[in-house]
């Protein structure tokens, strides 16, 4: 691994000090070269959709580690959208609604209530997506008072025929982005409920940029608020 001879806080130069801490020129803070670097290569790991479970298999570390690791990425990845949402809210853009159901649950008519529903806003390029409020707190009494067929029609029909605008082409950036979140999600083999927002944020944030771009991005972000 490569040292790190610049200050995350201030960008001033760092110097290694006898006990081989690494301080800071301008604004004398401390920090250990090993755990900036190990954080660093996790990002990377990250950002190059290594699992969490072979970054720790790999760099030595526990897979706890490397997981609540990889959580606080996908919080700044979000944290970092939705800044930028701020920035360009203004714009004019398209938007369309989206539904995923995992593959193992579209064979039960009932699960439509385990979808998660969200809006997808393309600005000039820059997707930014908006989670909708959950229908599963409804399943349990549709399927109790055995409805739950006549509302999947109903429901059917509205995905098909209550578009919230039409984008201009087939083929664009926002089927594009569904197309991403599609095969980059079912690598993690089910998502909790409670955590599917920063999964997807994660596929909004690293979809919007290059790796080179992420990876700046999160160690800079990760190292401000490590203040």
């Amino acid at each position: 691994m490569k040292w790190v001879y610049i200050c995350f806080y201030c960008n001033h130069s760092l110097y290694q000090l006898n006990d081989g801490m690494l301080k800071c020129s301008h604004c004398h803070k401390k920090t250990s070269k090993e755990r900036v670097n190990k954080i660093i290569t996790l990002i990377y790991a990250y950002v190059d959709e290594e699992s969490a479970l072979s970054a720790a298999n790999r760099l030595n570390i526990s897979y706890i580690s490397v997981k609540n690791y990889y959580e606080s990425f996908r919080v700044l990845g979000a944290t970092i959208s939705e800044r930028e949402y701020e920035k360009i809210r203004a714009k004019t853009c398209e938007y369309e609604e989206y539904f995923y159901l995992e593959n193992s649950k579209k064979s039960k008519k009932e699960n439509i209530f385990d979808a998660h529903n969200f809006l997808t806003f393309d600005y000039d390029g820059h997707i930014y997506t908006l989670l909708m409020p959950s229908l599963h707190q409804y399943k349990k009494q549709f399927v109790e008072d055995e409805v739950e067929g006549a509302y999947l029609n109903e429901f059917t029909k509205f995905k098909r025929l209550s578009r919230i605008i039409k984008v201009s082409k087939r083929l664009n950036n926002i089927v594009k982005f569904w197309e991403y979140f599609e095969s980059s999600i079912l690598k993690y083999k089910g998502v909790k409920n409670a955590s599917f927002v920063y999964y997807l944020k994660e596929m909004e944030f690293k979809y919007n940029h290059t790796k080179k771009e992420s990876i700046e991005l999160l160690i800079n972000e990760y190292f401000k608020g490590d203040k």
